[in-house]
């Protein structure tokens, strides 16, 4: 599963349960529908194939986003994926925020930025 951002280009992809940057970069993790930094800190939730951040904003889309959200771009090309570099040890997970109230609108962190929380 690939995640694109409010421009349609490809930021970063899911696989197995952990979420990498085309550099290879392994980023954050799902634990349920909660994306989660290895620092143990929620940058966001998955819903309807959408990343929202903590304030209900949307981060990113995929192929199955659906419901509410933003009018979607039209999607770049994908990035050639980059060597998979060694994943960190998971932190301790915060406790897992309240879900907001989803906003049809962009998210300010539409990028890289939203994994360097």
């Amino acid at each position: 599963m690939t995640f694109y951002n409010s421009f349609g280009e490809a930021i970063a992809y899911l696989e197995n349960e952990t979420i990498y940057l085309f550099s290879g970069e392994p980023v954050a993790y799902l634990e349920d529908d909660a994306v989660f930094g290895f620092n143990g800190k929620q940058f966001g939730w998955m819903v309807e194939g959408w990343v929202r951040d903590l304030n209900g904003g949307c981060v990113f889309f995929t192929d199955d986003s659906h419901g509410s959200g933003p009018v979607r771009p039209v999607k770049q090309v994908n990035p050639v994926r980059g060597v998979k570099h060694v994943k960190p040890v998971k932190c301790v997970r915060h406790v897992k925020h309240v879900k907001p109230i989803k906003i049809i609108g962009w998210s300010g962190l539409s990028g890289v930025q939203f994994f360097r929380q």
